[in-house]
């Protein structure tokens, strides 16, 4: 059975938050840190890359840097919320230059079982590795004097975990805001069933709590916005408000997802964010290489 989330009157002074929002994928990158430490995570960091090319960069990644430099913030924990199917991870790039231990949920290894035979990728191990930690449900880490608790929320992908720390929660993509509803659920090991009950766990935190989010994919009568709060979603999320059904859910989910293209960098994406950020080796001729498989998913 799961631990029990820390009691509100026991949680430490509040974290301190900082995002960083990349238009080209619609992600958003949050530093978390514990003001009387200064010791610091970063949550679902972006490496750019363009698919026409096949050049990355790390322009995302150097303001997350910059950031850290200038706060003098040190770095424990570079975090994933799941494997990332519309960006790259700076994980790896980050922990060679602040350091920090790169972590994911348990299910990683799961999503690494399905993708390896279809890349047919020999280099890609099947036990979570490289990551460095493989955090279980209820599991809880220290962030400085913060306390950490993980959430397991598949539904989206079997490798789904929400970070609680205090009052702030780092729910991946299991919601976006209220307006734009819910994960997708046909990814390999995606269930919309499990993604409503991962998501009713979420909505169970108190109401105030903030829920900072990875994605956001405005509408044009707004801005990107990626910071709610439960009782925002509980109130108006149009997928899970409170009041909604599972069944229904699970109907109007499984229904948008009937509709939805494959994300642009889905191919690419998995082959790095199953292995912490990391490109496949080199081949003989100096050259790392990306696979597309033809009609394999």
């Amino acid at each position: 059975m799961a631990s029990p989330l820390p009691d509100a009157s026991a949680r430490p002074p509040a974290a301190r938050v900082h995002s960083f929002f990349d238009r080209s994928t619609g992600t958003a990158t949050h530093v978390l840190w514990c003001p009387a430490t200064r010791r610091a995570a970063v949550i679902d960091s972006v490496l750019d890359f363009d698919p026409r090319s096949g050049r990355s960069a790390t322009r995302s990644a150097d303001r997350v840097l910059d950031f850290l430099r200038d706060e003098a913030l040190a770095v424990d924990w570079l975090l994933e919320t799941h494997v990332h199917a519309d960006h790259f991870s700076a994980a790896a790039y980050l922990r060679d230059r602040v350091g920090g231990r790169i972590a994911i949920g348990a299910g990683i290894r799961q999503v690494q079982q399905v993708f390896k035979p279809i890349f047919n990728a020999a280099h890609m191990g099947t036990d979570g590795t490289p990551f460095d930690q493989l955090f279980t449900d209820g599991e809880r880490f220290a962030i400085g004097e913060l306390q950490a608790t993980v959430m397991h929320t598949p539904g989206h992908t079997p490798a789904c975990v929400c970070y609680v720390v205090g009052g702030d929660a780092f729910v991946g993509d299991t919601l976006f805001m209220p307006d734009a509803g819910s994960a997708r659920c046909d990814f390999p090991g995606g269930d919309a069933r499990t993604l409503f009950r991962s998501i009713r766990r979420i909505l169970a935190l108190p109401a105030e709590t903030r829920l900072h989010l990875c994605h956001d994919y405005p509408p044009a009568h707004r801005e990107a916005t990626w910071c709610t709060t439960v009782a925002a979603q509980r109130a108006a999320n149009v997928h899970v408000h409170d009041g909604i059904a599972e069944d229904d859910f699970v109907a109007r989910r499984t229904a948008r997802d009937r509709t939805l293209d494959m994300p642009a960098l889905l191919l690419p994406a998995i082959q790095v964010n199953a292995q912490a950020g990391r490109f496949p080796p080199a081949e003989d001729n100096g050259v790392r290489y990306l696979k597309i498989p033809l009609d394999a998913l």
